[in-house]
Parts: C-alpha cells; structure tokens; sequence
C-alpha cells in the first residue's frame, strides 16, 4: 500500500469519529441552553473527537477489523457522555 492509500485508509478510519465530534457541540447548541463555563466549539470538538477515535481504535484492536456497527454505537455512546460531561448536565 502506497502512502496516499495509507492516507486514504487512515482518514476515512477517523470520519465517522470526526463527524460524530462535528455534530454533537453543533446540536448542543442549538437544543440546550447556553450556559456560562461550557468549553469553545474547538475544545469540545477536541475532546469529542479523540474519544470517539479512542473507541474505533480500540474496537479496531478488540475485534481486528473497523466498521463494527456495536464499535459505532460505543463511540456514540462515549462522545455523547463526554459532551454531556463538558456541558456540565449534571447541573441541568
């Protein structure tokens, strides 16, 4: 495998974790009310995105292949509690 397919293969690895982090703070903002200590959309972006890319790296090493559909739902799951943890939900 020649470096642009490398390159190929490793973006569209981390697209679904991207869009996963892209969506979730674009949403909270629209659906949750503002409040004051909550993170720029960059941070969350950040933060959402290496968790999400975390799990599909994990559920990569857990069942030797990506694309999973139960490795898609962990890392709904995760990116969905980690921006509820940086919206401060708990405090709602």
């Amino acid at each position: 495998m020649g470096p642009i397919d490398s390159l190929n293969h490793w973006l569209n690895f981390a697209a679904p974790a991207f869009a996963v982090a892209a969506m979730l703070p674009a949403f909270a903002r629209w659906l949750v009310a503002p409040q004051a200590a909550v993170p720029a959309f960059g941070v969350q972006l950040a933060i959402n995105f290496a968790a999400g890319l975390a799990v599909s790296l994990a559920g990569l090493w857990f069942w030797g292949q990506d694309g999973k559909m139960s490795t898609y739902a962990l890392m709904l799951l995760v990116c969905a509690s980690s921006q509820w943890l940086l919206q401060r939900g708990w405090k709602a």
